[in-house]
């Protein structure tokens, strides 16, 4: 079984910043991938920043340069930066990953709950 739990959503002003976090944790023999979704009301859920295993980060247009994601080395804890927040931001987000489990060796994808953000004055 493999839980995501994600913290650190809130209500900020237009401007400000917030730092996500998601906790990947379970019977995980490796974490291939994670991604921070959002999904804001009436609209599809988005991929909005993504990083692999010894890979690259990518972010979806809008939010490159003011949102960095990070991790730790194994990709246990990856961390969404969000600065110069606007209030198109706001959304629910979420963390998903890639993982091979222990025993099978299955690639399963899971997800958390979500963490709301929202960008008000």
């Amino acid at each position: 079984q493999v839980q995501l739990v994600e913290s650190g959503g809130g209500l900020v002003q237009p401007g400000g910043s917030l730092r996500l976090s998601c906790v990947v944790s379970g019977s995980i023999f490796r974490i291939n991938a994670v991604g921070w979704y959002r999904q804001a009301p009436g609209k599809e859920r988005e991929l909005v920043a993504g990083i692999t295993l010894g890979g690259t980060p990518t972010y979806t247009n809008s939010v490159k340069g003011r949102f960095t994601i990070s991790s730790d080395n194994a990709m246990n804890t990856v961390d969404l930066q969000m600065n110069s927040l606007k209030p198109e931001d706001t959304a629910v987000y979420y963390c998903s990953a890639d993982v091979v489990v222990v025993r099978t060796f299955h690639g399963i994808n899971a997800w958390g709950k979500g963490t709301l953000v929202t960008v008000s004055s």
